[in-house]
């Protein structure tokens, strides 16, 4: 049987390699990190990616996950909320990541940390190095990748603030971007925010006068981080993602690409956490049945590719001022409204592996 490689152990390859390593095969997983590392990623485990952590052995909720059952959109002085169609759970990117490569070890498989794979070679079997591209099998989006520039920090958050968000995900629309707000493990809030890089060039170019600068306009986020407590030295950032980048399938591939690197969904949906784990789950299914990666790639895109144009339009629609109202608007007026974009940004239960 074939020695398998992964070249990347976060949450898509670390998911692979559990799955593989139950089947009894042999794979290695390459992982740049030497220890725990926080991901610029919103935290935000939505239906299908618990359902997906527990199909592999992990309750999420034993590692200290926050359950998630609303959502609240807010611009300017207006909000509205309402209840998800599931129930979310904030859970940190450093607790899960670690503990999928706990499970994939002790499942059997081999984990080799502290190694930065560079460039695609024949070895490697499955890719899943996140936002990283490697020499010889970059990404070709169909566009260029907006201008944007994204942050995250975690946070100590006043005690009445924490209260008043507990059990709520807020969606913070502004000129330019919007941001995030949920608690996740050990009691701590991410925030995490996606701007245009000329708004964060006209703010002073930095983040603490980014972050003044939103204070200063936006009255409801200088409430929230009233006597929060940052808890990083500086925040973790990222640059010109390909949002709605979903890899084309053709008959010369020769490596199953997952997570960000077979498919990027707006992180306006919430759901990039759930298609990685997807994209584990169905890579494994079809290596393990003998499919090719190209046979992989095209069922991917299949369950991934509506979702996505839809959280797209969503995002396209959140970014601009005129959007921005528009959908505060209707959110007031049809509370529903929230519910069904949510579900609808989903990859569908029918897609989700069961067996």
């Amino acid at each position: 049987m074939t020695p398998l490689v992964i070249a990347g152990g976060g949450l898509a390859g670390a998911a692979a390699a559990c799955g593989l390593a139950k089947a009894g095969r042999d794979v290695t997983v390459l992982e740049r990190s030497t220890g725990p590392t926080d991901k610029i990623c919103g935290d935000f485990l939505s239906a299908e990616a618990q359902h997906y952590l527990r199909r592999l052995g992990l309750d999420p909720a034993t590692l200290g996950g926050h359950p998630i059952t609303r959502v609240r959109v807010i611009r300017g002085t207006r909000q509205t909320e309402c209840d998800l169609p599931f129930q979310g759970m904030g859970l940190s990117r450093r607790v899960l990541d670690e503990a999928l490569l706990a499970h994939a070890a002790a499942c059997g498989a081999s984990i080799r940390r502290g190694v930065t794979v560079a460039s695609m070679a024949p070895g490697i079997h499955f890719l899943a190095t996140g936002k990283h591209d490697l020499r010889g099998a970059a990404r070709a989006p169909d566009t260029a990748p907006e201008d944007l520039v994204g942050f995250k920090v975690y946070l100590r958050l006043d005690p009445q603030i924490r209260r008043d968000l507990d059990g709520t995900v807020e969606i913070i629309l502004f000129p330019d971007g919007y941001a995030g707000l949920q608690l996740v493990d050990d009691g701590r809030a991410n925030l995490c925010l996606l701007i245009h890089r000329d708004h964060l060039a006209r703010a002073g170019g930095t983040w603490p006068a980014l972050l003044d600068d939103l204070r200063a306009a936006h009255p409801l986020l200088r409430a929230r981080l009233h006597g929060a407590e940052i808890l990083q030295a500086r925040p973790l950032a990222i640059a010109r993602v390909p949002y709605g980048f979903i890899h084309a399938p053709a008959a010369s591939d020769s490596v199953f690409r997952l997570g960000d690197q077979a498919c990027v969904i707006p992180s306006f949906s919430g759901d990039g956490m759930s298609m990685a784990l997807h994209s584990a789950a169905l890579a494994v299914h079809c290596h393990l049945a003998g499919q090719t990666p190209a046979e992989y790639h095209r069922r991917l895109r299949a369950d991934v590719a509506r979702p996505i144009a839809r959280a797209s339009g969503l995002y396209r629609l959140g970014r601009s001022r005129i959007g921005q109202a528009l959908l505060i608007r209707a959110l007031q007026a049809w509370p529903g409204l929230m519910r069904s974009s949510a579900a609808a940004t989903r990859v569908p239960e029918p897609a989700w592996l069961k067996d």
